[in-house]
């Protein structure tokens, strides 16, 4: 029998997008409602199999990463972050960028979730908001936009405090901006959090020119992240997202497919039947726009020193993992509280003196004395 999914998803909820079609909707008013599908997150023919197909695809390739038979698994169509554990939204169904990380967490202590789209991380957020085992990560527009969460205050809960990492922009966003936030905070999260395995989104609605987004990544400033954390060499699943400018699309994921496997693929697009979309110009890359930068360094170096105070608080981890076996344990054991005995003074002053527990008034252990 296949195996049941990791429970994250609530049954009646999945049980609900293997039914409904367009056809049987009207039977179904209640739950649309409930489930919030219907406006961003429409009925189609074939929903439940889209599901299936992106899902399928993060979590077996978590599971490769698991039984060590690659060290990168691309799956493009995944990056559906904004689904709730029992709710639809921003046009994602399931989420398989959590259902990934439980996968992986069956394997790793630890795993690291990046996200660079320009909406905010907030499904993968929230199903990790109270646990150490994970940490998020997540870059965005933030301020009148969609989901309007990830406020650089939200840093997790219980457990989790400090654990949910939140870097809110402003419109306009470039590389040399991003770069600057992207580098330092990851690298800090690197040291500090020290991840066995590493999620990262890659959605490319951050792009300049996105039909929905409001930044001005160049592809190549978007594939600098990308670069940057494969430079860590930790195990990773990259994943898609959103992307609303149809021709851009193709262009980025392509090229961060060149950068993750260390390849290098020329400028001028090669023909293929879809040629006819990259006109004029027929090359990969693209020129940004020249629409204003609202980030200014100011707020961009507060606000990344913020964050680098932030992971500072955290545990770090140690060069060699201590596994206590409790179910609850922190990263580390919590040191337990033992008395250490001071020299006397009599041991002070000579120490080849032998000074015997009755002149201390020191207490003999009864593990001391056993055979």
């Amino acid at each position: 029998a296949p195996r049941p999914p990791p429970p994250f998803h609530s049954d009646d909820y999945v049980n609900f997008l293997r039914v409904i079609t367009p056809d049987n909707m009207q039977d179904y008013v209640r739950q649309l409602q409930r489930f919030n599908v219907g406006e961003d997150c429409p009925v189609f023919d074939g929903l439940f199999e889209f599901c299936q197909l992106y899902t399928s695809g993060s979590i077996g390739g978590a599971g490769r990463l698991n039984e060590n038979r690659a060290d990168v698994v691309i799956n493009w169509a995944g990056g559906l972050h904004h689904a709730k554990k029992a709710e639809a939204s921003g046009f994602c169904y399931i989420n398989d960028c959590v259902l990934a990380i439980l996968e992986l967490l069956k394997k790793h202590e630890r795993v690291l979730y990046i996200d660079i789209d320009i909406h905010h991380g907030d499904g993968v957020e929230e199903a990790f908001y109270t646990t150490n085992r994970v940490m998020t990560v997540s870059f965005h527009k933030f301020g009148e936009y969609f989901p309007g969460t990830g406020d650089v205050l939200d840093i997790g809960y219980a457990d989790g405090k400090n654990y949910s990492i939140n870097f809110p922009l402003n419109d306009g966003m470039d590389d040399d901006s991003f770069r600057s936030v992207f580098r330092p905070v990851i690298g800090k999260v690197m040291e500090r959090f020290a991840p066995g395995a590493v999620v990262l989104q890659c959605g490319a609605d951050s792009l300049s020119g996105d039909r929905l987004g409001c930044f001005n990544l160049s592809i190549g400033g978007h594939a600098d992240c990308v670069e940057f954390v494969r430079s860590f060499n930790v195990p990773t699943l990259v994943l898609g997202g959103g992307g609303y400018t149809l021709r851009n699309v193709p262009r980025c994921w392509t090229y961060e497919t060149a950068v993750m496997l260390g390849e290098d693929v020329k400028d001028e697009l090669p023909f293929n039947d879809y040629f006819e979309y990259f006109g004029p110009d027929y090359r990969l890359h693209l020129p940004v726009s020249n629409m204003e930068n609202l980030n200014s360094p100011e707020y961009l170096e507060r606000t990344k020193v913020q964050l680098l105070e932030i992971l500072g608080e955290i545990e770090p981890v140690p060069g060699q993992q201590i596994q206590t076996g409790q179910v609850d344990s922190q990263l580390n054991p919590r040191p337990m509280a033992m008395e250490v005995d001071e020299p006397t003074a009599e041991e002070a002053t000579d120490p080849d003196k032998r000074v015997t527990t009755e002149q201390t008034g020191q207490k003999e252990h009864p593990a001391e004395l056993a055979p």
